[in-house]
């Protein structure tokens, strides 16, 4: 019989790999309306927060500038790869949802699509979802384009322009 020769993980399937890692990343920027513009900002206060804790296995902490959530302040989208579902769950606060958003993490990381059964969540991922972003993976919706009202298409003549008030 012949040995199996080492491989290198360039060599290795993606299944042979494991699951892609699990980023938790948080808005640092955004406050809450009417907070006090010189405060430590709560997404950059859990973002901290999060580094300091013992992450699950597999799960990264990353801060960012800006998730474009501010109505929602205090963000983070949960991602894991290109075959899992990410998530986008905003008002947290750092000092109530620490314990929940790692137990989130570790579920989440647990799958290999990212969908954790909504009884399963912990309560602030039930509660404060914001989006959930498909896998790029996901087969899209047959579509049937259709032209919006009003919309012109080739075969519509051009709208007059307008006169000036000179005329």
């Amino acid at each position: 019989m012949g040995e199996i020769p080492n491989q290198s993980p360039d060599d290795q399937s993606p299944e042979d790999q494991g699951p892609e890692p699990v980023v938790l990343t948080v808005c640092t920027t955004c406050r809450p309306e009417g907070s006090d513009p010189e405060a430590p900002r709560p997404g950059r206060i859990l973002a901290d927060r999060l580094a300091g804790s013992a992450l699950p296995e597999g799960v990264t902490v990353r801060g960012v500038e800006c998730l474009s959530a501010c109505k929602r302040s205090c963000t983070l989208h949960l991602s894991g790869g290109p075959a899992r579902w990410g998530y986008i769950y905003g008002d947290l606060d750092p000092d109530a949802h620490l314990d929940e958003i790692l137990a989130g993490a570790a579920a989440y990381a647990s799958t290999e699509d990212g969908f954790v059964p909504w009884r399963e969540r912990p309560v602030v991922f039930r509660k404060q979802s914001i989006a959930r972003i498909p896998p790029v993976s996901m087969p899209s919706v047959a579509l049937t384009p259709t032209q919006a009202p009003g919309a012109q298409t080739e075969d519509t003549p051009d709208t007059p322009a307008l006169q000036s008030a000179k005329d």
